[in-house]
């Protein structure tokens, strides 16, 4: 029979253990291998029970246990020692309170997502997104970096993955019950839920709750919409991450963007949080928040223009989709009917909003909103996640600054990082803190500095691989009690499934794959030639075990005909014992996979994967990895800590047909062969004295060594705090009021006086004969520029010179500034002057532009406004 209604009767713990609450309620101890230690000591088989959930435990443990705890001297001294430490990570100083610009550093930000990755705890996840949030709320709680996080609480998170008999990937929606969950619900001072609330048409309502999750020193907001306030469609807006059709994603995203900036202010205005100077949007799905910015301006007075100012001041967007069709489009109409005054913002002129979201480039679809585009144009920075991302994304959405070239299309980048203390395996942690001391360990992982990481370099190889086959094993423990579970699942009886304990070996080449699976990451390209892949698990000398998993989105039936595809190939007895296909893949599982694999495979259609750090965690546990040169691996890699899967870019296979994709991956299924067969394999199998691989080990080495202090995501947050987040609070404080409208009036006056804007005429002394100059040669350039109602100091007017292509198209460009040789003549015309050193051989060219200039302008293209010769 089933209870018609479900809550938590949680324990009263006894005073001496009040301190165990605390450290439950903050993930810190997701990442925290003391505190783990501790809660396992609580009741070591309650703690495997519920994987790992301190939450669940102290829900579970026995009273009498407890009050044995209780008196347990040792045991309050640990728990003492943890609490003391947690509450010194809380409110010490740390990098951020202690850098020599910390004083320029924003008093708060914003960081908004649709998914977090914290802990399996806490499944509001589906993928790398949501990974990377989570990694970035913990690495700035490490560096004390002030942020506030703001997602939604979906009540079914993401999907469960199991198989059926055949294959076939089939989801299950587990109901999380908040109060089982490591959150605290928001509450106002007489104890009633704290309520943000959104107008929706016809009358209608939007209202969420405010669950909090404590990610170290970051409070992680969660806004949840199953409130009895609610009618049944506004109640279920939060019941699942990426469900439901166009109109709920839409009400996810605003209850996400504007509900989320409320959220915010509540919580600012409940416990005392200085509110955000700068506010992130991670991803296009949260960009309504600067819409509900410019509707908090507006009630302060400001025009709409002048509060697009000051909004875009204090906000970084950041990219992660290398492909338009990522990104979510709605229906104009669709986003008309929900905002404005009849809707969610009341004040905000309705043709101001859809101009923001439209795809106004060349092949755009003007019948669409783009969050993308609004994402950008309501940020003053904007950047992706990788180096080659940053050049695709500058080249994807060129069209919205028309006359830049793609390299000047204010789009930086900032590789992704990940969190190490919450994917290095302990073991290897361990190993490093022998050599350097656990303290020094610890900084190493968290705020980064390569000298520590240095310190691997003297570990002796048999260490090394000493402690790579102590996880290779634990890899096989965990491979065969979850594959035992699958089968079980998918209906097999125990004896049925002797073979299990036969799968994997961990003295065996182990490869691992796992990730979301949309086409472009080719789960199934390692099937292209299945004799070949036969032949390398089964090679008598140099076997290959290859470990798989990943989930493929609800609606994507291609998806799961991969999975299906991978699943019926690992079912063959012939090779069952060599591949293995794990199902619903997420971090408990990950943080097993990582460390016990020897290889991390990637092979993605470049350039679709932005950055993929599935490999930057493996490679912190010392696996090599097996790469194309896409996202993070393109910025990054060496011959000595890994290999370049050759891709089929350059031969003519493009992709634009059904034969084409096919011969590309074939090619690029060859060379993955290739490469396993004639180099990983031999080089892992190449042993020396003492029975070991020196060449793998030194490659082990290196890895850690070079790799570990890129990859840490403090030092991507580091970035961000320096690059981008502190020139925003310089931009927020330098905008007020006056200041902002200021600068909205000067842009519309450029704006509306550019049309005459023109470069007259353009004249070089000191041309050599026939086109050539001689190396070091300066020319004096002398412009006459037309600026019509505008003055000198509205313009920049700039030489641009480099090296020329066959068709004069100019590279490595540099733009020299000219001056004004006096003042403009009786037709407005200014005459511009200035030198243009030859300092380069070769075809050299150069152009002339006029740009529009202020102070207060993050980028000269911020406009996309250029005059060039010959153009009026």
């Amino acid at each position: 029979m089933k209870a018609i209604r479900r809550f938590t009767v949680r324990p009263v713990l006894p005073e001496a253990l009040r301190p165990l609450s605390d450290l439950a309620r903050n993930l810190r101890w997701s990442w925290h291998t003391e505190t783990r230690d501790l809660f396992q000591a609580v009741d070591p088989d309650g703690w495997r029970a519920c994987d790992g959930d301190p939450v669940q435990l102290l829900g579970a443990v026995p009273a009498g246990r407890l009050a044995e705890l209780a008196a347990d001297r040792r045991f309050l001294r640990r728990l003492t020692a943890a609490a003391d430490d947690l509450d010194d990570y809380l409110h010490g100083r740390r990098w951020y309170q202690t850098h020599p610009r910390a004083a320029e550093f924003p008093a708060a930000v914003a960081y908004f997502s649709p998914e977090f990755g914290v802990t399996a705890a806490l499944p509001q996840y589906s993928g790398g997104l949501g990974i990377l949030a989570g990694d970035h709320l913990k690495a700035a709680s490490d560096l004390g970096a002030p942020l506030i996080g703001v997602g939604l609480l979906y009540r079914h998170g993401y999907f469960r993955q199991s198989l059926s008999r055949d294959g076939w990937q089939q989801e299950h929606y587990p109901l999380l019950d908040p109060d089982e969950l490591p959150v605290t619900l928001l509450r106002e001072p007489g104890g009633s839920p704290a309520q943000i609330s959104l107008a929706l048409p016809a009358g209608r309502s939007l209202r969420a709750h405010v669950w909090v999750a404590r990610v170290g020193r970051v409070p992680l907001l969660m806004l949840d919409s199953d409130v009895e306030e609610n009618g049944p469609g506004e109640r279920d807006v939060t019941d699942r991450l990426y469900g439901g059709g166009s109109e709920h994603r839409l009400l996810q995203e605003m209850l996400l963007g504007i509900g989320g900036v409320r959220a915010v202010r509540t919580y600012c205005r409940l416990t005392g949080h200085p509110g955000p100077e700068v506010f992130h949007t991670n991803e296009g799905h949260a960009g309504f928040l600067g819409l509900e910015r410019i509707r908090e301006a507006g009630e302060a007075g400001l025009g709409f223009d002048a509060a697009l100012e000051a909004v875009r001041a204090g906000t970084v967007f950041t990219t992660h989709t290398p492909v338009p069709a990522g990104i979510d489009r709605f229906d104009r109409e669709l986003v008309a009917r929900h905002l404005g005054d009849r809707g969610a913002l009341p004040g905000v002129p309705v043709d101001r909003i859809l101009r923001l979201g439209t795809e106004t480039y060349p092949g755009g679809d003007p019948q669409v909103f783009n969050m993308a585009v609004m994402g950008l144009r309501l940020a003053q920075r904007a950047n992706g996640v990788s180096t080659l991302h940053g050049a695709v994304s500058r080249g994807m959405f060129a069209g919205l600054w028309p006359g830049f070239d793609a390299e000047e299309v204010p789009i930086t980048s900032v590789t992704n990082g990940v969190h190490a203390p919450t994917w290095v395996a302990p073991e290897v942690f361990r190993l490093g803190a022998r050599r350097i001391g656990a303290g020094r360990a610890e900084d190493a992982l968290t705020v980064g500095g390569s000298e520590l990481w240095h310190a691997v370099e003297g570990i002796p190889d048999a260490e090394i691989w000493e402690l790579r086959r102590e996880l290779r094993e634990q890899l096989v423990t965990e491979v065969r009690t979850r594959l035992r579970a699958s089968w079980r699942q998918r209906g097999a009886g125990a004896a049925e499934l002797g073979w299990v304990d036969g799968v994997l070996d961990p003295d065996v080449l182990t490869i691992g794959f796992a990730r979301r699976v949309p086409s472009y990451k080719r789960l199934t390209l390692m099937l292209r030639d299945r004799d070949r892949l036969r032949s390398l698990l089964l090679h008598p000398e140099r076997p290959v075990q290859i470990v798989v998993a990943g989930k493929a989105h609800p609606a994507d039936d291609g998806g799961k005909r991969l999975v299906q595809e991978l699943v019926r190939f690992a079912d063959d007895p012939r090779v069952r014992h060599r591949i293995a296909f794990l199902p619903d893949y997420g971090m408990a599982m990950a943080q097993k996979l990582y460390p016990g694999c020897d290889v991390w495979l990637n092979n993605p259609l470049r350039p679709l994967e932005a950055c993929g750090t599935s490999g930057m965690k493996a490679a912190l546990n010392g696996c090599l990895n097996l790469s194309v040169l896409d996202g993070w691996w393109d910025e990054w890699y060496e011959p000595d800590f890994g290999w370049a899967i050759p891709t089929a870019d350059g031969d003519g296979t493009s992709a634009t047909s059904t034969m084409e994709e096919d011969r590309r991956d074939d090619l690029e299924a060859a060379a993955l062969y290739e490469l396993i067969e004639n180099r990983v394999a031999p080089r892992f199998y190449d042993r020396g004295p003492g029975g070991l691989p020196h060449h793998w080990v030194g490659m082990v080495r290196r890895t850690l060594a070079v790799l570990g202090p890129k990859v840490l995501a403090g030092r991507m947050v580091r970035e961000y705090v320096e690059r981008l987040y502190a020139p925003a609070a310089g931009a927020h404080r330098a905008l007020d009021a006056a200041t902002s409208g200021d600068l909205a009036g000067w842009k519309a006056r450029v704006r509306g006086a550019w049309p005459k804007v023109a470069v007259d005429h353009v004249e070089a002394v000191e041309h050599a004969p026939a086109g050539t100059a001689e190396l070091g040669v300066v020319l004096a350039l002398r412009v006459r520029v037309a600026l019509g109602d505008l003055t000198p100091d509205d313009v920049e007017v700039q030489a641009v010179a480099g090296r020329v292509d066959a068709d004069d198209a100019i590279t490595e460009a540099r733009p020299y500034p000219l001056k004004p040789a006096g003042g403009p003549d009786l037709e407005g015309r200014v005459v511009y002057e200035g030198p243009l050193p030859l300092d380069r051989t070769g075809a050299f060219g150069y152009t002339i532009r006029v740009l529009p200039s202020h102070p207060l302008l993050a980028s000269p293209a911020d406009l996309g406004l250029v005059a060039w010769p010959g153009t009026r």
